[in-house]
């Protein structure tokens, strides 16, 4: 009766991992936009050329920018799929590896050409990359 167990218990977490996934993207450029002393959004900066790697490993919840210094986020829960006429939108709330909360969205802008951006949202700043598929 126990082997019994063991075998199921083999079994689903056999299937729970092949349905992980691992996503490569590649950059093209980055901005980033922040608040000021008041509180109000300022401008995006200038879109810098960047060529760096990000991969979303569902596998083991996290999500890694390959930047100069490497950004590592834990996802910590994967929020339901938005969709629109314009985008899809993928969001995951995560702790960055200093342990500070955000917010990671995944865009598909529809309506120019399925084009895909990343958003790193910390409330008081955000980080935008340009990304496409690998």
């Amino acid at each position: 009766m126990i082997k019994r167990y063991i075998i199921l218990l083999f079994l689903i977490l056999g299937v729970q991992h092949s349905y992980g996934q691992n996503y490569k993207f590649k950059t093209s450029g980055f901005s980033v936009l922040e608040k000021n002393e008041k509180g109000k959004w300022g401008k995006w900066s200038d879109l810098n050329l960047v060529n760096i790697l990000i991969t979303l490993d569902t596998n083991k919840s996290r999500i890694v920018v390959y930047s100069q210094i490497i950004q590592l986020f834990e996802i910590v829960e994967y929020q339901p799929i938005e969709e629109n006429e314009t985008d899809t939108v993928y969001t995951f709330t995560c702790k960055d590896n200093e342990g500070v909360d955000c917010t990671v969205s995944i865009i598909t802008r529809k309506k120019q050409e399925n084009r895909k951006q990343l958003y790193i949202n910390y409330g008081n700043r955000i980080i935008l990359y340009n990304i496409f598929n690998m």
